[in-house]
């Protein structure tokens, strides 16, 4: 018999309004006539019949409790815990199984969310985004983000049919963080965060910790696992460590990659990150350059802004390749004893809806009040801090990186 606390829970799931689906979604223990079972719950809009299985062979059709797609059955044998999948059956016949997102514990640890809280978790980009991993012998991704004046975070993708409905994330404590992890959920799967603002619009974001980006002036995040490249720099590395640079002569190219060079027999196109590696690092070495510094080429949906108005703060563009493809860049410039700069423009960004523009409906990253055309980040907030600090180390611990310049100073140093 559901009670009316279930009642109120389950149209908070079915309404798209709860903050902490985990509490009435998965396997739960209940007790009925003085005796303990399990009990699960299964929400999904598009599913017409859904089953519990396992490996033993067991399986068990649930009941549809709402017409929305909300299933519940009591295990009446059983009373211990275990690993299971859900089987479901479409309404056109379709039919699918996967491991439930609401059998797992929170990927983000209590100590995640007091550094992230107090402005000092520097390596919070290996905790918020997506991540691909392996929980419990499952593989999925990891997703987190911070929107504190959410009413509902979930993920979208091509994975759950962009449906808001089937993938809310719950809210951990006070810290404004969402999380949920996505068996199934690989490296290019394609995704984004659907919020309900507190007064309920609903409205998509990009990931601002994203590592890769759709090709504009597409606007999806793309699961990528940045941990796989196998770097070759470490002479170059063991170099930098030992020597100061101020103490040798400097020479730096800027460079803008989109306009260096063009390939004017194919529409004029941009070169990819393996063919500047193959042009512009000869070219820089045979003119005596000692540095690159890389006009921005973090992501941004705008080809004018010459990459000063940035979106995906952790991406590297998409328009010359893949993460792993700007890693070797950088890493062959290394071994042919170049060193690389990165604009980086912690200033300000734009008003571009999908980015971090008043992104849980509320100037989260921003001040309120906008001082110039784009938008100044508020660093009064400890997390915005957070996010630009970790950033910063982001790009030389991940990508190797030899120093950032800093774009913009101006805006940061004078209050008027």
């Amino acid at each position: 018999m559901i009670s009316a606390s279930d009642l109120n829970e389950i149209m908070q799931i079915v309404n798209s309004n709860h903050g902490d689906p985990h509490h009435i979604l998965g396997l739960h223990e209940i007790e009925q006539k003085g005796k303990n079972f399990l009990a699960i719950r299964v929400f999904n809009p598009q599913a017409e019949k859904v089953w519990l299985i396992d490996s033993e062979d067991y399986e068990i059709e649930l009941e549809k409790i709402h017409s929305d797609g909300f299933f519940e059955s009591v295990l009446t044998d059983r009373t211990k815990w275990f690993s299971y999948k859900l089987r479901f059956l479409g309404y056109e016949g379709q039919r699918w199984e996967n491991f439930d997102p609401y059998s797992f514990e929170p990927q983000i640890s209590p100590l995640d969310l007091y550094l992230f809280g107090e402005g000092t978790h520097y390596q919070i980009y290996e905790k918020f985004g997506a991540h691909p991993k392996t929980v419990a012998g499952v593989a999925g991704t990891a997703f987190a983000v911070w929107a504190p004046n959410a009413k509902r975070v979930s993920v979208i993708g091509n994975f759950n049919n962009w449906d808001g409905r089937r993938n809310p994330m719950r809210v951990l404590g006070n810290s404004g963080v969402w999380e949920l992890f996505v068996p199934g959920v690989g490296e290019l799967d394609h995704y984004k965060f659907e919020i309900k603002a507190l007064n309920g619009t609903v409205f998509e974001k990009s990931d601002p910790y994203g590592n890769f980006f759709e090709l504009r002036p597409s606007k999806s995040s793309l699961v990528y696992d940045i941990n796989k490249y196998n770097w070759n720099d470490a002479k170059w590395l063991e170099q930098r460590k030992n020597n100061d640079p101020r103490q040798r002569p400097m020479s730096i190219y800027e460079v803008h990659l989109g306009s260096w060079k063009r390939k004017a027999d194919e529409g004029d196109r941009f070169l990819s990150y393996v063919e500047l590696a193959d042009d512009l690092i000869p070219y820089v070495k045979k003119m005596g350059y000692t540095h690159i510094e890389l006009m921005p080429p973090l992501e941004h949906p705008f080809d004018g802004s010459w990459g000063y108005q940035v979106v995906g703060y952790y991406a590297p563009t998409s328009r010359y390749g893949n993460p792993g493809e700007f890693m070797n860049f950088i890493d062959k410039c290394h071994q042919n004893g170049i060193g690389v700069f990165l604009d980086w423009v912690p200033a300000h960004f734009p008003k571009d809806a999908h980015g971090l523009a008043r992104f849980d409906g509320t100037a989260l990253y921003e001040h309120e009040d906008p001082r110039w055309g784009t938008l100044i980040f508020n660093y009064g907030r400890k997390e915005v801090k957070n996010f630009l600090i970790a950033n910063a180390i982001y790009w030389i611990e991940k990508f190797h990186v030899d120093g950032l310049r800093v774009d913009a100073v101006a805006s940061m140093l004078y209050l008027d």
